[in-house]
């Protein structure tokens, strides 16, 4: 995609959520929306992938959403980027509709690879994915994305010493740094020191990008790219403002899990100008 058709996918996929999480008042669209860049740029233009799902993931690139809950971010690039049909986003929430609150594998929906409710977990699926990938001679990269609060689940850092003692370069692990978590400031619910001090100390090559500039995303993530099968896994600390493009919404953990009321809803759309994508 070029530049400015990423960047009306962008704006399309930022009504989506607002859209979805508005529809049954529940749902996490702020770090969606922070999010939604970095997503949209790594399935449309970053990751190798093959048409179609297959759980293997043999020969292409593959994801894993560590960070669950921001799911409505997720099923839409799924949706938008050809896994399923994009009119399923209006069953975002619904009793036994395979879009739940936070992924789920029982219902086979295409993109999913694992169960992301419970936090802390999906590096070390991805690990063992990128392991699997080097015993099959596969050269291709597993992506994730993970929350900075996220991090202060201590199974991380087992993985991510885990990660760097077998050599797992073909792993990229992006960190959402938007400094806010369900309950505040992440410097206030548990300060996380320095992450890039962190991931070095723990043997990680780590980069750093604005998760929020489109061009800084692809730049960003074409370095990653480069660093990879070095003997060294790669972190990509993406510094990004929760609610991003929705004013009432950026920058703070308010939005971490609520959803817009009508006004709100019709606010967040108009500086969300429609795309030639369409509303689902």
């Amino acid at each position: 995609m070029e530049i400015n058709k990423l960047n009306e996918m962008a704006t399309q996929v930022r009504r989506d959520i607002v859209r979805m999480v508005h529809k049954v008042q529940s749902g996490h669209p702020g770090g969606s929306l922070g999010c939604t860049d970095f997503l949209t740029a790594l399935y449309f233009e970053v990751m190798d992938r093959k048409p179609g799902f297959d759980m293997n993931g043999v020969g292409e690139d593959i994801f894993f959403l560590s960070n669950g809950h921001i799911s409505p971010v997720f099923y839409s690039v799924l949706a938008r980027s050809g896994y399923f049909p994009v009119s399923e986003l209006s069953t975002f929430r619904h009793i036994n509709s395979r879009l739940q609150g936070h992924p789920a594998t029982h219902e086979h929906l295409p993109g999913v690879r694992i169960a992301s409710g419970s936090l802390g977990q999906g590096m070390s699926v991805a690990c063992g994915a990128a392991l699997a990938k080097k015993m099959n001679n596969d050269t291709h990269i597993v992506y994730t994305l993970h929350g900075d609060g996220e991090l202060q689940e201590g199974q991380n850092w087992e993985a991510i010493m885990f990660a760097a003692h077998h050599k797992i370069d073909n792993l990229i692990a992006t960190i959402d740094y938007n400094g806010q978590q369900i309950d505040g400031p992440t410097n206030l619910v548990m300060n996380l020191g320095s992450l890039k001090d962190k991931f070095e100390a723990f043997g990680w090559q780590v980069l750093e990008m604005d998760g929020n500039d489109m061009n800084a995303v692809l730049a960003g993530m074409a370095q990653a790219k480069a660093a990879a099968g070095k003997g060294r896994p790669v972190c990509v600390l993406m510094r990004t403002i929760m609610g991003k493009g929705v004013s009432f919404m950026e920058g703070t953990h308010e939005w971490h899990g609520i959803a817009p009321n009508d006004k709100q809803l019709e606010d967040a759309l108009t500086q969300l100008s429609q795309t030639s994508y369409g509303d689902y």
